[in-house]
């Protein structure tokens, strides 16, 4: 197929749906198809809370990484081939979850996924959302931001198909792997057909000057590190908390479902509150929504707690992604590439701690009560840091 001409503007909404298909299946299921799939891994391998808490670590020491190495300019230019790359990593690597029941293969494996999701990420995003912005066009960083949470439905949905299919059986984890990377597979078809060659010839694509670490950049990042952490048990563990539960099959489906479908359109309701409120209040409002979410999920009646819990938390943990990310941007005109990458590397690291903290409490208390208290009231302190500056990030 011949790449298609970047001198020329990209049809936007075909850029857009490239962005959307490629975040449903490096970040909807590449990443976060793990939570509605865990519940039946702890039971059909078995895996114990600490097992499961350690594997999605490794997924995320592996964004962290790709993070990182993406930071560097070795890819100028080669963008889309490296984001089209890791998405057919992507699917080859769902596939592979599903041949083994080693704790440490899965966590080799998920490693590698994280590399690839960060990959996919940060490259299809420099291409997308440089069309856009040399539109002047905010729907299509919506649409793009709005690919993980349609990826997250998606997932929902196959793993209940599934497991009414499979009755229960202690296989059906192994199914649910299997039709991801299927999907994914398919995604990586049609992100090859639809997305731009690169970024806009205008963009700045040689090698960007190092970021200037002003006081709003310093605070931000480790308010945005900070919320890796705070976001992540909630995101890992939602579904096994309502098994735990015992709140039936149904609102284990619908809670990650409503995650998915709220994550979907979170850009899309926030949007309206940018000009009044400005990109600082914006992220601020939505971790201190986010935080009350996340205590939602083990403080309401059983029956209640995941699904407004998760309609809470999928309304407000894309949206700080993006208006985070869209903040370090800013703070750091002359390296857009550099800001992104930083701030989801120190991304990385908060998430890479949450699970295991989170896995080692639930381990030893016997629920994920106390963990989901220390997570939101790291929402909150990350709400608290950028306070000082919020004047200078809107």
């Amino acid at each position: 197929m011949l790449a298609r001409n970047d001198t020329a503007p990209a049809n936007l909404f075909l850029t857009a749906l490239a962005g959307m298909i490629a975040m449903a299946a490096a970040m909807g299921f590449g990443r976060f198809s793990y939570t509605p799939i865990l519940p039946g891994m702890m039971s059909g391998v078995p895996l114990s809370a600490a097992d499961a808490g350690f594997i999605a670590s490794a997924n995320f020491v592996g964004y962290l990484v790709g993070a990182v190495l993406a930071a560097y300019g070795w890819a100028a230019g080669r963008e889309r081939k490296v984001a089209l790359s890791a998405l057919a990593a992507t699917a080859v690597l769902l596939a592979a979850m599903a041949m083994t029941s080693s704790v440490t293969i899965f966590a080799a494996i998920r490693f590698l996924a994280g590399l690839a999701s960060a990959f996919a990420m940060i490259f299809t995003s420099s291409i997308v959302l440089s069309h856009g912005a040399a539109a002047g066009n905010d729907h299509v960083q919506s649409a793009h931001f709005g690919g993980p949470g349609a990826g997250i439905a998606l997932s929902s949905i196959m793993v209940m198909l599934i497991g009414l299919f499979y009755h229960g059986s202690p296989v059906a984890w192994q199914a649910d792997w299997i039709g991801g990377a299927i999907y994914s597979a398919i995604s990586f078809v049609a992100v090859w057909l639809l997305l731009p060659s690169g970024p806009v010839a205008t963009a700045q694509t040689g090698k960007e000057p190092a970021i200037v670490w002003s006081r709003p950049m310093l605070l931000v990042t480790a308010s945005y590190g900070l919320f890796g952490f705070g976001y992540v048990i909630t995101a890992t563990f939602l579904v096994t908390i309502a098994r735990m539960a015992g709140v039936g099959q149904m609102v284990e489906f619908l809670c990650w479902l409503i995650v998915g479908l709220t994550s979907a359109v979170a850009l899309f309701l926030w949007k309206p509150l940018v000009r009044p409120l400005g990109l600082g209040g914006i992220y601020v409002a939505a971790l201190l929504v986010e935080a009350i979410g996340v205590l939602a999920t083990v403080m309401l009646p059983h029956a209640v707690a995941p699904l407004i819990g998760g309609a809470l938390f999928g309304a407000t943990f894309l949206a700080i992604t993006a208006y985070g990310l869209q903040i370090g941007r800013k703070l750091s005109p002359a390296s857009p590439r550099r800001a992104f990458a930083m701030m989801t590397a120190a991304f990385g690291l908060g998430q890479i701690v949450g699970p295991v903290v989170a896995g080692w409490m639930a381990e030893r208390t016997g629920t994920f009560t106390a963990p989901t208290y220390v997570a939101a009231a790291a929402l909150v302190v990350c709400a608290a840091l950028v306070m000082p500056v919020i004047k200078k990030i809107s």
